[in-house]
C-alpha cells in the first residue's frame, strides 16, 4: 500500500494498471475517513436545502422554484470551483490547502445564516461551494494516492460515505432544525460540524510533502483529449442530474401531491440517506471488479424508480418506498462514476478529482433547473420525475457507448501520450 505521505497531485503519477484485481484486504488509512468525516459537514450544506426550500421561500419573499436555484447556485459553484481551485492549488501542500478550504467553508455557512436577503444568501452559497469544490478535488486525489489501484473504488466509497451520512443525519436534521428553529439554525448547525472537521483536517492529516518533479498544468489538462474522460463527465452528470432534478423538490411533492404532513418530509430525507449509505457500501464492495456493471445496472434502476415515483407520487406509501429506492441506486453508482475518471485520467489525479466533482455537480445544476423549469410550465412536481428519469435515461445510453469504446481496441490520448485502452475492470 502506497505510503500515507505520498503526493497525489504529481504529473509523473504513473498511469492506472491494467485489469487490477480488488484487494479487499487492503486496509484504509485514517487519513481517508477523516476525509469522509469531513465531506459530511461539505455534503449536508449541499443537499439540506432540499427540506429547507418553503421556510427559505416565504422568509425571502421568493417562489420556491426561485429558490431552487440555490441548489443549483451551490452546483454552479462546484463545477466552476473544482477545475479552477484544483489548478491554482496544483503546487500547493495538500494539508495547508485542505484547511483553508474547509475554513473558508464554514465562513460561507455563517454569511448564509446571517443573510438579510435572497442576494447575499446566493452569493453565499456560491462561495461555499468554491471552496467546498477545492476540498473535494484535493481530497479525492489524496484519498486515491493512499491505496492501491484496485481499491480506488473502496477509497473513494469512504469519501461518499461523508454524503450518505449527511443525507441520513445532516439533511433531515436541517429539514428539523428549519421547521422548529427557523432555516438559519441549519446553516449555524452546519458552520459548527466545519469547525469540527477543520479540527480532524489539522490533526489528523498528515502533511505532504511536495513532490521533486513539480507538476506540469499542460500534461494535466490533456487528459481532456481523451474522449473517455469526456463521455465520464456525461454519464456522471447525466446521472446525478436525474436524481436530484426530483430529490431537490422532494419536500413539496411530500405535501403537495403526497399528502404528507410537513413533519414528515425530515424522516423521508434520512430514509434517502440511509438507502444511500446502503447504496455506497455495496457500490464501494462491487464497483473495483465490475465497474460497468455497477454503473448500467444502477443508472438503470435509477430511471425506472423515477419513472414508477411520477407514475405514484400521489400515494404517500410508494413515494417513501421510491425514495429509499432511489437513494440505494445514486449512490450505488457513485463509487463506481468516481473510480471510472481516476482510471481513464490517473495521469493526472487532482484534475481528475476536480473533473468528476465538477461533473457531479454539473447534473445537480441542471437537474433542479431542469426540475424548476417543469414546475413553472404548471406541469407540477411529480413532473421533476419525469424529467429525471429523461436525464438518467440518456447517460445510460452514454454509459453503454463508453462500454463499447472500452472494449475496443481504439487509440486514444491520456496526458498528451497516446496509448490503447485496456480493460481496468470486469463485468
Amino acid at each position: 500500500m502506497p505510503s500515507s505521505s505520498a503526493e497525489p497531485t504529481s504529473a509523473a503519477a504513473e498511469p492506472p494498471t491494467p485489469t487490477p484485481e480488488p484487494s479487499p484486504a487492503a486496509r484504509m488509512p485514517l487519513a481517508v475517513y477523516i476525509l469522509g468525516l469531513s465531506v459530511f459537514a461539505l455534503g449536508t450544506s449541499e443537499f439540506m436545502l432540499s427540506g429547507l426550500l418553503p421556510p427559505i421561500a416565504e422568509d425571502m419573499n421568493v417562489s420556491i422554484p426561485r429558490a431552487g436555484l440555490l441548489i443549483s447556485a451551490f452546483a454552479i459553484g462546484m463545477v466552476v470551483g473544482a477545475p479552477l481551485l484544483a489548478v491554482a492549488t496544483l503546487r500547493l501542500p495538500r494539508k495547508t490547502t485542505l484547511i483553508a478550504l474547509i475554513t473558508v467553508f464554514g465562513l460561507g455557512q455563517i454569511a448564509g445564516a446571517l443573510a438579510p436577503n435572497y442576494a447575499i444568501l446566493f452569493a453565499s452559497r456560491v462561495i461555499s461551494a468554491l471552496a467546498c469544490a477545492g476540498f473535494w478535488a484535493v481530497g479525492a486525489a489524496v484519498a486515491i494516492a493512499m491505496v492501491p489501484v484496485g481499491s480506488r473504488a473502496r477509497a473513494m466509497a469512504v469519501m461518499i460515505g461523508g454524503l450518505s451520512i449527511a443525507n441520513v443525519l445532516g439533511v433531515p436534521a436541517g429539514a428539523f432544525l428549519g421547521e422548529h428553529l427557523g432555516w438559519r439554525s441549519a446553516f449555524w448547525a452546519v458552520g459548527a460540524a466545519s469547525a469540527i472537521a477543520l479540527v480532524g483536517v489539522v490533526t489528523r492529516i498528515p502533511r505532504i510533502p511536495l513532490p521533486e518533479t513539480k507538476p506540469r498544468l499542460k500534461r494535466e489538462i490533456a487528459i481532456y483529449r481523451d474522449r473517455q474522460v469526456l463521455l465520464s463527465v456525461a454519464v456522471t452528470a447525466l446521472a446525478a442530474g436525474g436524481v436530484f432534478c426530483a430529490f431537490s423538490y422532494l419536500a413539496p411533492l411530500l405535501t403537495d401531491v403526497s399528502g404528507l404532513d410537513k413533519a414528515w418530509v425530515s424522516g423521508v430525507l434520512g430514509l434517502f440517506g440511509i438507502g444511500a449509505v446502503v447504496g455506497t457500501t455495496i457500490g464501494g464492495r462491487v464497483a473495483d471488479a465490475h465497474l460497468f456493471g455497477v454503473l448500467l445496472t444502477g443508472i438503470a434502476a435509477s430511471t425506472v424508480f423515477l419513472v414508477a415515483l411520477a407514475l405514484f407520487a400521489s400515494s404517500p406509501v410508494a413515494t417513501i418506498v421510491l425514495t429509499f429506492l432511489l437513494g440505494v441506486s445514486a449512490f450505488y453508482t457513485a463509487p463506481a462514476l468516481n473510480a471510472r475518471m481516476f482510471n481513464v485520467a490517473g495521469a493526472a489525479p487532482t484534475l481528475a478529482g476536480a473533473t468528476t466533482t465538477a461533473a457531479f455537480n454539473l447534473g445537480n445544476t441542471g437537474g433542479p433547473w431542469l426540475g424548476g423549469t417543469v414546475i413553472d410550465a404548471g406541469l407540477g412536481f411529480a413532473s421533476t420525475a419525469w424529467a429525471g428519469a429523461a436525464m438518467t435515461a440518456l447517460g445510460l445510453g452514454t454509459a453503454a457507448v463508453a462500454l463499447k469504446l472500452h472494449r475496443s481496441p481504439s487509440r486514444v490520448v491520456t496526458s498528451g501520450t497516446p496509448r490503447t485502452e485496456k480493460a481496468v475492470s470486469r463485468l
